[in-house]
């Protein structure tokens, strides 16, 4: 199956396109969970005490290899061309692959019905990120992937495996992660930076940009300030909001964005902004003045996860599925295509295979003490959401 993939051409088709976090909008998310507002609150209450494991158990294993048809639902550009075919041919299951997952808050919006009274969305397998899939977990509408159908899962990294919001992983199967840091253009900063401060030096006075998203947004700052965004509370968040409302009345702040801010911080518009990491290793191509950095104080991961909706109509299939992409040598594939960093711990060796530069590039395979420095936000409950996103939107107009 090797040679049915170009791994030096993927990176190529890489570094030229859009990348999937930049198709969500600024403030999409919060925006969403503003405009639901009580009702929506109403609704996931009168749902969030039903216990996951009354509706979420796998089917009976009956030990038979999984057959038959596979949809898959997942964002645009984020696999790798062959990678399905491949699967198909190794499998003998037929896939029905979709780039239909645009928005995480859209598609709750669009599912929560029919998922509440457990009628099919079309779906075995959908790719939300790790915030949205805890919030299905919460709500019962997950269904547990099997211990033996993946043995695979053995080889995810460390930190995720056993986090706490879902230990062991038995609900949510991480896909792709990457970092949520800083970025900057040497040539407008004419000088290193290496913390939070450096933003409100004055010498970059309209020259900053942070993310409407909420926790992609404070979650840095917050953590600056000694917050825990594994712990957060409204006192730590309303801390870290009125810092930035303090910068952005003073002007520092040029804008509030989403992905957006690529273009204004090449130009050197932009002095430095808050950034995924993804988006700099394509930006990096073309300006090799463009630097990508974790804070001192820390950054954060952001996750998407592969989850197997309680309303699935092929259990063994979706499971079947994430044991191929948690082999190495088939998530090295994808790795060289997203570009993202590998949810895989002891990537170095396979994406040494497929281009060395894949494997020192320090974006995509990140040395410990980048990793050290990087935190995950807890699951929060939707009260929490809800005040979170309103104290920060306050501030940033999403």
């Amino acid at each position: 199956m090797a040679n049915e993939f170009d791994p030096r051409q993927l990176s190529r088709i890489a570094s030229t396109r859009t990348s999937r976090r930049r198709l969500l909008g600024g403030g999409a998310a919060a925006a969403a969970a503003l405009a639901l507002g009580p009702s929506f609150l109403a609704a996931c209450g009168s749902s969030s005490t039903t216990s996951s494991s009354s509706s979420s158990a796998p089917p009976p294993d009956d030990g038979k290899p999984a057959s038959g048809n596979l949809r898959i639902s997942n964002w645009p550009l984020y696999m790798a061309d062959g990678f399905v075919a491949a699967f198909q041919k190794a499998s003998g299951l037929t896939v029905d692959y979709k780039e239909d997952f645009n928005d995480n808050e859209q598609w709750f919006a669009k599912n929560k019905e029919p998922l509440s009274r457990k009628q099919d969305i079309g779906a075995d397998l959908v790719v939300p990120t790790q915030f949205m899939a805890l919030r299905l977990k919460q709500l019962g509408w997950l269904n547990e992937i099997s211990e033996t159908r993946v043995p695979n899962r053995k080889n995810l990294r460390p930190d995720l495996l056993n986090d706490k919001s879902d230990p062991g992983r038995k609900f949510t199967a991480p896909y792709m992660s990457g970092m949520v840091g800083l970025a900057y253009n040497k040539a407008a900063t004419g000088r290193e930076i290496t913390k939070i401060d450096d933003l409100w030096d004055p010498k970059f006075k309209g020259k900053v940009s942070l993310f409407t998203d909420m926790q992609d947004g404070l979650g840095m700052i917050m953590t600056s300030q000694g917050g825990d965004v594994a712990n957060p509370t409204m006192d730590s968040v309303q801390k870290a909001v009125d810092l930035v409302k303090e910068q952005k009345d003073k002007g520092q702040i040029r804008r509030f964005t989403g992905n957006d801010y690529a273009d204004d911080l090449a130009a050197g518009n932009i002095a430095i902004a808050q950034a995924y990491s993804g988006d700099v290793v394509q930006l990096q191509a073309d300006n090799p003045d463009l630097e990508f950095i974790i804070p001192e104080s820390g950054g954060d991961w952001f996750i998407d996860t592969m989850t197997i909706p309680y309303t699935t109509q092929n259990q063994h299939a979706a499971e079947a599925w994430i044991d191929y992409v948690y082999d190495r040598a088939n998530y090295a594939k994808l790795v060289a295509f997203v570009q993202y960093v590998p949810v895989l711990a002891d990537m170095t060796d396979e994406l040494n295979k497929l281009d060395p530069k894949l494997a020192a590039n320090k974006l995509i395979n990140p040395p410990q003490d980048f990793q050290d420095k990087l935190h995950t936000w807890a699951a929060l409950t939707d009260e929490q959401t809800q005040q979170f996103n309103t104290a920060y939107a306050a501030v940033t107009g999403g």
